[in-house]
């Protein structure tokens, strides 16, 4: 007996390696190819799909496990810090999209009830195609991420109030004047059922899980969990995504979420691609072949409204130029839970059968260029501050403060003020050296000064801020962002306006180094290399090799590593004392009873002046660059690096009482 569903399945796959192997050679966007792939599978193409709602019902499973892993990579306290760009940047985006297509298309004689629901439709973007690209790109901790993941997160929440006043829009065929009441109570419940779970419930049934041991015990527990939330939230009247996003924030606030995530990870890339490929499925070839250039050009129309209104709506928090082209471009296509809302509109009555065919060519014809327009979108940005622009619109609205040492001379310039830069400014202020912040959250940025800390906001990625904190006199530049293309403008920028500049950048992969050596930089800290290094002692480690013969080992490729990368460049070394070449790494294990135990790390790193932490390994996972107050317990495994020196004697405070 054949099943339907599995036949679509091996066609969907098959023609899928195909196309995107083809993808991969041309180097193009891997979402196109599934695009492709969906139209040429579909009923609009070669017809080869019969099962096309069993296949929308994985693809459904595809968003819910792609949001679920976002929210895993994002802690609940975080999303607390971005609760003004949620609040007023996505009001702003949403808000001012639907007034500008009302504007445009009520001057078109079209009925003010289809005017308005397009003008629903168009203010949405796709939070699956554009929280892919971020994630893969690694951009989640930068200010670009944050701000898209915060307008992307507002817009979501709106598609229910939208979908109670579709409804009753005029021209509706039925209307209903059912309360919006409960289901604001419902999403109130929800939330509390998610800040209660993440806080007490999950973490404790997650630790006696993890305890069995059991690896299927452990994916199928947290499957449960992210398609529990996600059923509640659809009950609540929310979309199955965002209540997938609200499961992985649960997740996060676990010690289990970097195992979780890695369970996740095969099962959300496999869905994943059913939700681009039914996409594509929708696409009609024939009225797009009948109206080519008229789809086209509403298409660039489209995009280039939603761009230069959601980079509007960026500038107007404060953020600097490059930060409002970034996210107006990321945000410029339409999103998949516009589908949802187009579907309700068409079965009202609302939307004609051809302005919906036209929206969901375009809409489709959007999401095959995000990827290619998230691509080329650092160049554009730049572009945009090559213009003679106002040096106040470049740097956003937060003016700079006044220099208050105009006389800078062999200082260090830090930029960026994560967990990285905190560490150096701490290790600068207690050799006494001279440094400089330039941070672009201006939350931080506000926060800082009022500690006294020589913070600036500004965008490192133009002259006129690297100009104004004396990049031209420092001794050193430290780069510690998590945005690749703009650490390659400023490394570039630093060395030019510099020749004289030692340039000290920390980076994520080891394929990033060899850009970033060619641009200028002299020291490369790459994550992934120290990352190994862990790995390999502990592969040592359990083939019970002493301990002091792994710290040899790692020793030594370390330091042969590191002359690997540094033989890329002929710079000289820095000769100031925050250089790394007399430094060491060393792993330690916290006993039971000694007095690490029950302290926070960042006691360690007062107590021990140039000691850093790099990372913290407990239970499941491995913590990198861990928060100050996290209280260090008996049997965590930490590594550190510092001075030689000061290594052993800091070593007794995990072993003795």
């Amino acid at each position: 007996m054949e099943i339907a569903l599995l036949k679509d399945i091996v066609v969907i796959f098959a023609l899928s390696v195909a196309v995107l192997l083809i993808f991969h050679r041309l180097r193009a966007p891997t979402i196109v190819g599934f695009l492709l792939t969906g139209i040429l599978a579909g009923p609009n193409g070669l017809g080869l799909i019969n099962a096309s709602e069993q296949v929308s019902v994985l693809a459904e499973i595809g968003v819910v496990l792609l949001l679920f892993s976002v929210g895993m990579e994002i802690s609940l306290k975080d999303l607390l810090k971005i609760k003004k760009y949620v609040l007023v940047g996505g009001s702003l985006q949403v808000t001012l999209t639907i007034l500008a297509v009302y504007a445009i298309l009520s001057r078109m004689q079209i009925p003010s009830g289809e005017v308005l629901i397009l003008g629903f439709l168009i203010s949405l973007s796709s939070t699956a195609i554009v929280l892919r690209i971020i994630q893969k790109k690694e951009q989640f901790d930068s200010i670009y991420g944050r701000t898209t993941l915060s307008i992307l997160i507002f817009q979501d929440l709106a598609v229910v109030p939208m979908m109670l006043i579709v409804p009753l829009l005029p021209g509706a065929v039925q209307t209903t004047q059912q309360s919006p009441w409960p289901t604001v109570a419902k999403v109130l419940i929800l939330i509390v059922l998610v800040i209660v779970s993440a806080k007490w419930i999950v973490p404790k049934a997650l630790y006696h899980i993890a305890k069995t041991g059991d690896r299927e015990l452990f994916l199928l527990s947290i499957v449960t969990i992210c398609l529990s939330v996600a059923w509640i939230s659809s009950l609540s009247g929310l979309s199955l995504g965002l209540g997938a996003f609200f499961a992985g924030l649960i997740i996060s606030e676990s010690p289990y979420s970097h195992q979780a995530f890695g369970n996740v990870m095969p099962l959300r890339d496999a869905f994943t691609s059913f939700f681009f490929i039914s996409i594509g499925m929708l696409l009609d070839l024939d009225y797009l072949l009948a109206n080519p250039l008229y789809i086209i050009l509403a298409a660039a129309a489209v995009m280039a409204l939603k761009a230069v209104i959601a980079g509007l709506s960026v500038s107007l928090l404060g953020l600097p130029l490059r930060i409002s082209v970034l996210v107006g471009l990321a945000l410029s296509q339409i999103g998949e839970f516009s589908f949802i809302l187009s579907k309700t509109g068409f079965d009202s009555g609302i939307i004609s059968e051809d302005v919906y065919q036209l929206f969901l060519d375009v809409a489709v014809l959007t999401m095959g260029a995000t990827s290619i327009l998230m691509a080329v979108s650092p160049r554009v940005a730049d572009g945009f501050l090559r213009l003679p622009i106002p040096h106040r619109l470049k740097n956003g609205r937060l003016p700079m403060a006044a220099a208050k040492d105009p006389q800078w001379k062999d200082h260090l310039v830090i930029i960026g003020y994560g967990v990285n830069g905190r560490n150096v400014a701490l290790s600068a202020r207690s050799e006494g050296i001279a440094f400089v912040i330039v941070e672009m959250d201006p939350e931080i940025v506000a926060e800082e000064e009022k500690k006294g800390e020589p913070i600036h906001f500004g965008d490192a990625s133009q002259e006129a801020v690297l100009r104004y904190v004396g990049i031209r006199s420092a001794r050193v530049v430290a780069i510690a962002i998590s945005d690749p293309a703009a650490t390659r403008r400023i490394t570039e920028l630093a060395r030019r306006m510099n020749p004289d500049l030692f340039i000290i950048v920390r980076t994520r992969y080891l394929d990033e180094m060899g850009p970033l050596k060619k641009l200028g930089a002299d020291e490369i800290i790459p994550e992934e290399f120290e990352t190994s290094m862990e790995i390999f002692a502990r592969v040592l480690d359990r083939y019970d090799v002493p301990r002091e013969k792994i710290e040899q080992y790692i020793d030594q490729i370390r330091l042969e590593g590191y002359e690997m990368f540094r033989s890329l460049s002929q710079e000289p070394y820095c000769n100031a004392s925050l250089s790394m070449q007399s430094d060491i790494v060393r792993t330690f294990k916290i006993l039971a009873g000694s007095q690490a135990e029950g302290r926070m790390v960042a006691e360690m790193s007062e107590k021990e002046k140039g000691i850093q932490l790099l990372a913290l390994h407990r239970d499941l996972q491995t913590i990198a660059s861990p928060d100050g107050k996290m209280l260090m317990q008996a049997d965590d495994i930490v590594v550190l690096m510092g001075p030689e020196d000061k290594m052993d004697k800091i070593g007794e405070r995990f072993s003795d009482s």
